[in-house]
């Protein structure tokens, strides 16, 4: 029954690329059918054997190792603060981030970062048939976000069109930051964040070959930046420390005003409609949380749980699962985490476009335009991860 539901999901996604596609005489079929080959077999790998298994732990043991050290900077400078046998979600999850963005601004500043994300990125445009630049947006947004990351393009994003400028925009959104992977891991288990970075960078390029297909122009693979302002090694540091604290403040900032807004849009249809705005838009996504494999006693929470994600944040869907999480079986849960890892949101639309206003005006106004098809595909990303993992977790 789970393999139709998933073949039934799959076509669903298929078709819905389709109704925002352009240009659909040059989608290539056979690169959607590797690509989706590929990213089976990695989620089967990754979640269903013992090698798999081993790495995706490793992985996840070093990042616990950094929130234990994370840790020893945030109790000398707050502890004094913190409620005994309390969970505070701004020591404990938001101010790790500061502390891994120093490790990526270590990794930048000695050129191992650079060469990774272009060797990565080199791999996967062969994989994928996207062009260098593209797969090297895709890398880079993980490894140090979605809006950073546009910096390497400063000098020739004036030369965008609109096609590639959305693959950009929508590579950004569909992955998430290394510097927020840790926290990630406080509130979902660590084997599924990892996973879905992994299944998250297919599955984008699953949907872009489908809904925005285009040939790379020959040449300017080459093109992408690579200056950067030298600064000494403290400088550095300095400026890293306060990048990751500001993200982490304007995080905070985020899930005070997104929580609070959400409990009174609650108390309003609540108390006009009797049923809350979170269950009312969770209906919407029903359909897709079933072709997912969840219960169906689990499919409506599991649903408000993915339409809180589109409307909030990321940060603020994995709290609400953290809170169910005793109510689901472990597969809703497993497929969920898979489905919340990644910054396909409204507000991401905001963030994504201001970056790249603040290189290029023109292409920041463009980036806006397509805000909600940026939206559409990205959580068309993030449903495609699910249903994939969905499908080995069901075989286990």
């Amino acid at each position: 029954m789970h393999i139709v539901q998933f073949l039934i999901g799959l076509l669903v996604v298929l078709a819905l690329t389709q109704l925002v596609a352009r240009d659909r005489k040059n989608i290539k079929i056979r690169s959607v059918i590797q690509l989706l080959v590929v990213e089976i077999a990695l989620a089967f790998f990754l979640l269903n054997t013992p090698y798999g298994l081993a790495i995706v732990g490793s992985i996840s043991g070093v990042f616990t190792k950094l929130m234990t050290f994370a840790k020893d900077g945030t109790d000398f400078a707050f502890g004094g603060i913190q409620n005994k046998n309390e969970f505070s979600f701004f020591l404990m999850v938001l101010m790790p981030i500061v502390f891994i963005s120093v490790l990526i601004g270590i990794l930048q500043h000695i050129r191992v970062l650079p060469v990774v994300i272009r060797a990565v990125g080199f791999v996967l445009s062969k994989v994928s048939g996207m062009g260098k630049i593209e797969s090297f947006n895709a890398i880079s947004s993980m490894m140090v976000g979605q809006s950073e990351n546009f910096i390497a393009y400063k000098n020739i994003i004036h030369t965008f069109d609109e096609k590639r400028m959305y693959t950009l925009a929508a590579t950004a959104m569909s992955t998430v930051s290394m510097s927020i992977v840790g926290s990630y891991m406080q509130m979902i288990e660590p084997r599924f964040v990892v996973t879905a970075l992994v299944l998250n960078l297919f599955s984008t390029f699953v949907v872009l070959s489908l809904i925005n297909p285009y040939d790379s122009a020959l040449g300017d693979d080459d093109l992408i930046s690579s200056e950067a302002h030298r600064v000494s090694f403290f400088e550095m540091l300095g400026e890293y420390i306060l990048t990751g604290f500001k993200i982490a403040v304007i995080v905070a900032a985020m899930l005070v005003g997104f929580i609070a807004l959400i409990s009174c849009v609650n108390f309003i249809f609540t108390s006009i409609f009797g049923i809350n705005f979170q269950t009312m838009l969770g209906y919407v996504f029903w359909p897709f949380a079933w072709l997912m494999g969840v219960p169906t006693h689990e499919a409506l929470t599991a649903s408000s749980i993915m339409a809180t994600k589109l409307v909030t944040n990321e940060f603020v869907a994995m709290l609400e699962l953290k809170n169910q999480a005793a109510h689901l079986s472990s597969y809703t849960r497993g497929v969920l985490s898979i489905f919340l890892v990644s910054f396909a949101n409204f507000s991401s639309i905001g963030i994504i476009a201001g970056a790249v206003k603040g290189l290029n005006e023109e292409r920041g106004n463009m980036v806006s335009r397509f805000g909600l098809k940026l939206v559409y595909g990205s959580s068309l990303v993030s449903i495609l991860s699910a249903l994939i993992a969905g499908l080995v977790l069901a075989s286990y």
